[in-house]
């Protein structure tokens, strides 16, 4: 595993890590992570997807994780960046994944908001597949029942009360998603607010950006999720409407396990059974006819 910093727009400094095979490389893959997720939870995941052949790169978005800037505050009070700014982060990891095996497939392995953010990269044409995992449309009608009955408390108290006293979010105090810089987390209250979620709450050139896809993406929809819904993950499909897409459905019981949930399919307990086919879905090309 190589660790290093790349720079992205606004001078901003993203720390990546690439894990190498070692061997024959048969693509690359830059992992996009979860909402407040560090790319520390991905390292088992990643490990692993390197020795079955793949490049594989990891990233902190910029003000959380190994990216986190020098501030007078010691915190992220102040900090200036939004979803748009994440979004070139992401860019920035593929441009250098791209540049080290520009003749071999690349695809973005998203988890969560890392698969809702490619329909908004401006480097499309790099990407050969984008496979979405737990991801859905984060509009609150739409999150799973459990959390729907929490969420309005969210984000019409905690989030706008927490973010203008601290001048960003604390979540790690609060124990909810974790730290995040105040344009983060009310643009992403404005999309989870928003039945069209990015692309209603953004307006016409959001959605062209998802239209301008062409990709092939392969969603794999937990079916315990506590966050997101088939309902969700369908939406988000949607959003990606010129793209040859795909739904499958993963249930405890097709692992032979209690439970997976939305973090679950990066544990190393499924290295036996839910990694190789993940693995196995990027070296078919995702969908059926596109093998790279």
């Amino acid at each position: 595993m190589n660790s290093l910093t790349i720079a992205a727009t606004g001078g901003a400094q993203i720390a990546l890590r690439v894990y190498g095979p070692g061997n024959q490389e048969r693509g690359s893959v830059v992992i996009g992570g979860a909402m407040g997720v560090r790319q520390d939870f991905y390292a088992p995941f990643a490990k692993w997807l390197a020795s079955q052949g793949w490049r594989v790169t990891t990233f902190d978005y910029r003000g959380s994780g190994d990216s986190l800037p020098d501030t007078p505050h010691g915190t992220l009070r102040g900090y200036r960046a939004d979803l748009f700014d994440w979004t070139r982060d992401y860019e920035a990891a593929i441009d250098h994944a791209h540049g080290a095996l520009p003749g071999k497939p690349l695809y973005l392995l998203g988890h969560s908001l890392g698969a809702q953010l490619p329909g908004l990269i401006t480097n499309q044409h790099k990407v050969s597949g984008l496979l979405s995992v737990a991801a859905g449309s984060g509009y609150w009608r739409e999150n799973a029942p459990q959390l729907k009955r929490i969420v309005p408390y969210f984000w019409f108290f905690l989030v706008p009360l927490a973010t203008r006293l601290c001048g960003y979010f604390p979540g790690k105090k609060l124990r909810k998603v974790g730290d995040l810089p105040a344009g983060v987390i009310l643009q992403w209250r404005k999309w989870c607010l928003n039945p069209r979620y990015s692309v209603g709450a953004e307006g016409e050139a959001a959605r062209q950006g998802y239209a301008n896809a062409r990709f092939p993406v392969l969603a794999l929809s937990v079916t315990d999720d506590e966050l997101m819904t088939l309902r969700g993950t369908q939406s988000l499909m949607s959003l990606y409407e010129n793209a040859p897409t795909e739904v499958q459905r993963i249930a405890p019981a097709d692992l032979s396990v209690r439970r997976i949930g939305h973090f679950g399919p990066f544990r190393r307990e499924h290295e036996g059974l839910l990694w190789p086919r993940i693995q196995q879905a990027l070296a078919g090309g995702l969908l059926r006819g596109a093998a790279a």
